[in-house]
């Protein structure tokens, strides 16, 4: 699964615009979008879980596109993989960002969250 990268500045058209225009369109993708935004502080869920949220079951992959050309327009660091682990792009700043929120990870993966698939 794709992540996103921290914006260099060069991007055509910033990632807010991107998410509004996709938004009017696809109704996949504003259901991804709405599902991501509501993810709180702490909530750690996996890519399978938003799709699932969003009514689109298996769409994992989607998800990641999605969130993979979003920047940082949305929340992408609450996003990881099923079991737990850290996707390889970014990973140090996703588990910088995690932290910051109460999470837990051992080894680039999340063992408990807050909230999400990992509370305990």
């Amino acid at each position: 699964m794709a992540r996103p990268r921290q914006s260099s500045g060069n991007s055509k058209r910033s990632s807010a615009e991107w998410t509004r225009r996709e938004e009017e369109t696809d109704p996949m993708r504003i259901a991804f979008v709405r599902v991501i935004e509501s993810l709180k502080s702490g909530e750690v869920v996996s890519y399978g879980d938003v799709a699932e949220r969003a009514g689109y079951p298996r769409r994992h992959r989607a998800v990641g596109q999605l969130l993979g050309a979003s920047v940082d327009a949305l929340p992408w660091w609450r996003v990881v993989y099923n079991d737990g682990r850290l996707p390889p792009v970014n990973p140090s700043l996703q588990d910088a960002r995690l932290v910051e929120e109460g999470v837990t990870l051992v080894r680039l993966k999340v063992t408990r969250s807050p909230r999400g698939r990992f509370a305990n």
